[in-house]
């Protein structure tokens, strides 16, 4: 996900008390404030420091140090809010300090090494200027201080008929988030979908094209946007470029609000987009997505 054209991203640095690097896509990021005085709730979160007014509305204040296991700050007023806006929700993040804004490719991230295991918060490593760069998983951050719940069964959700259009269709996902890939493999399973997930483009990329090639082709791409080395943007171009492939349906299912992506989206081939997280709104994505596909055959 960018600001600029092609695969550039555009990253905004912050500093952590501990002194580590850490950088967020800057189309996450709304504003940065100083940190302001805050209300401390009863049986809050440990990794909420408060709740925050801002501009009238309360806005909760995340201990970022604290949420990925280091240590946070000692003075409350030591620091900074970066107030960004996700996954249909609005939250600060309470950092040391924010150092600039840069711009790299996405093909220089790379994802985080194996040995950093599942509690590493980060969905990406690049390098600018020669020092290393860990870009923030603000979406596990999320999910483990408020765990997305369903909004409603799905079955209920479903018409009889709805639901044997969906029963058995094939499906990939592909997300390097694993919080969001497992929450977008549950909503699938549940409507009985056939699914495959994998954390890159390039493995969605050789599964598209090993099922293709089995003659058990997937029907329809869950993608992300903002992955390492390759993002959903340059998924889609591949697919379309590709003969056996361009027929492949592709939503692009993203943290971002939708209606910023909508045009890049389209001019790249994909069929359509969706913001993160709704189980409900995801289910009808995919209904009319195969509503269309049997339109057509």
């Amino acid at each position: 996900m960018s600001l600029v054209t092609g695969d550039a991203l555009s990253l905004l640095l912050f500093r952590l008390h501990s002194g580590r690097l850490l950088g967020i896509n800057l189309l996450k990021v709304n504003e940065i404030i100083p940190c302001p005085a805050l209300t401390k709730l009863p049986n809050r979160h440990p990794n909420v420091r408060g709740i925050a007014t801002l501009r009238g509305s309360a806005l909760t204040v995340i201990d970022l140090a604290r949420a990925i296991g280091e240590r946070s700050a000692s003075n409350e007023d030591e620091g900074c809010l970066i107030v960004t806006e996700l996954s249909r929700s609005r939250q600060g993040l309470h950092v040391k300090s924010v150092e600039r804004i840069v711009q790299c490719s996405t093909r220089d991230v790379r994802p985080p090494p194996a040995a950093s295991g599942k509690r590493a918060f980060i969905t990406g490593v690049t390098q600018i200027d020669g020092a290393i760069v860990q870009i923030l998983d603000i979406e596990k951050v999320l999910h483990d201080i408020a765990p997305v719940l369903d909004e409603a069964p799905l079955e209920q959700l479903l018409e009889a008929e709805d639901s044997g259009l969906l029963q058995g269709r094939r499906v990939l996902i592909v997300d390097d988030s694993q919080v969001a890939l497992q929450q977008t493999l549950n909503v699938l399973r549940q409507l009985g979908l056939d699914c495959t997930a994998v954390r890159s483009a390039q493995a969605a990329l050789q599964q598209l094209q090993a099922h293709g090639q089995s003659g058990m082709p997937f029907e329809l791409l869950v993608s992300d946007i903002e992955m390492p080395e390759m993002d959903g943007y340059d998924l889609v171009r591949e697919i379309r470029r590709s003969a056996e492939l361009a027929a492949t349906y592709v939503l692009l299912h993203t943290s971002l609000d939708s209606t910023m992506n909508t045009e890049k989206a389209r001019s790249v081939g994909a069929n359509a987009v969706l913001t993160k997280f709704s189980s409900i709104d995801l289910t009808q994505a995919l209904l009319q997505a195969f509503r269309q596909m049997n339109r057509r055959s």
